[in-house]
């Protein structure tokens, strides 16, 4: 009983302390020099805080979130915007995904990190071993966080990952802020690496952040410039087929952007939307049969016997018959935590596989070509 009313109180302060959120017009919405690529964050720098609104994927013209971060060693202004209050820097975050544990260690603030989630899918060792030691808190599934744990954590602020129509339990009465990290809806790869700067201003690292984003997007456009000189452009198809439907990176994606800068020749790439189709395998057939490279992302692909165990009719791609299928074994890998905010690696690696002329002495960082 004294549970249920702990939490009921934790619902009436967070009730009480919202400032206004979602769900509004972005008409009046700038963004100030900051952000440059990402078209779904808009950063406005003011010197007692920081206003950051994040833009519904969704549904165009309408907000998602509103933040206002506040230095937390300083007293609230009275005249705030409206927005959920963030004091920053972060000390105590419960994290739900390993992407962006990976950027707090690399902005120098894993210290912030004080529990996670669905944590047999994190590939950080360190992470790993401090939640078996009871270091960090385990708070249990995505789907169904233990709220017994999430008070017990106290976090500061929730990092998860959004989706349309969300609905995130009893989490949301926890009074607890929830940072809706959409950086993964963006349309191109520099938009979502761009992120990096929000969670700089959440973790007191902008200095860090903007520096790193400088280098990232320098490396990136050398890259794409590249690649764009090379004539020939090797036919490219992703991933496979699984129980019947071929997922497949949207036109719009960063995914099919990325492939394209890499000088890459990607069939669906005139395709609407920024997330997946989903396809029957005779349609990639019929599209892609005479594909160069075959690039797939697994955990349990290793060969080519492997790739044909897992469709009979897979050997049916130029790809295959040549032996230019590469996997990915994201299992071992660093892949999801890597490349959204370095995206530069990924293309570095892309590139090497459809112009190895233009990258000297590379050594595959993700991939592995199946024999």
């Amino acid at each position: 009983m004294m549970k249920q009313l702990y939490i009921f109180g934790l619902m009436v302060v967070a009730l009480a302390s919202c400032r206004g959120v979602n769900s509004s017009d972005t008409a009046a919405l700038q963004n100030d020099s900051t952000i440059t690529e990402a078209r779904l964050l808009v950063m406005d720098r003011q010197p007692q805080y920081t206003r950051v609104t994040i833009k519904d994927p969704w549904n165009e013209g309408k907000v998602l979130y509103t933040y206002v971060l506040v230095p937390r060693d300083s007293v609230l202004p009275a005249d705030l915007p409206e927005g959920t209050v963030v004091r920053t820097p972060l000390k105590n975050a419960l994290v739900y995904s390993a992407v962006h544990t990976s950027v707090m260690r690399e902005l120098g603030a894993i210290e912030a990190l004080g529990g996670v989630v669905d944590v047999q899918y994190f590939t950080d060792e360190a992470v790993v071993k401090a939640v078996e030691a009871g270091k960090l808190a385990d708070c249990g599934s995505s789907m169904n966080p233990t709220i017994e744990k999430v008070i017990e954590m106290n976090p500061d602020a929730i990092l998860l990952s959004p989706y349309q129509d969300a609905k995130y339990g009893q989490i949301t009465g926890l009074g607890i802020p929830l940072i809706e990290c959409a950086d993964y809806m963006e349309f191109s790869p520099l938009g979502r690496a761009e992120w990096i700067k929000f969670y700089g201003e959440l973790l007191g690292r902008r200095a860090q952040a903007d520096s790193i984003y400088a280098a990232v997007k320098t490396q990136y456009l050398e890259l794409k410039k590249q690649a764009a000189s090379v004539g020939h452009k090797p036919k490219v198809i992703t991933e496979m087929v699984i129980s019947g439907i071929w997922d497949l990176p949207a036109g719009e994606s960063y995914m099919a952007q990325m492939l394209k800068d890499a000088g890459g020749d990607y069939p669906w790439a005139s395709t609407k939307g920024s997330g997946s189709l989903k396809l029957d395998f005779n349609q990639v057939l019929d599209k892609a049969q005479d594909a160069d490279i075959w690039l797939i992302k697994s955990f349990n692909i290793h060969t080519l016997a492997d790739v044909k165990g897992a469709y009979a009719l897979n050997d049916s791609f130029k790809a295959f018959k040549e032996g230019n299928v590469y996997a990915c074994d994201t299992y071992k890998s660093h892949f999801f935590e890597e490349f959204p905010f370095h995206p530069e690696l990924l293309l570095r690696e892309y590139t090497y596989l459809f112009h190895p002329e233009l990258v000297k002495d590379y050594q595959l960082r993700y991939y592995e070509k199946m024999r």
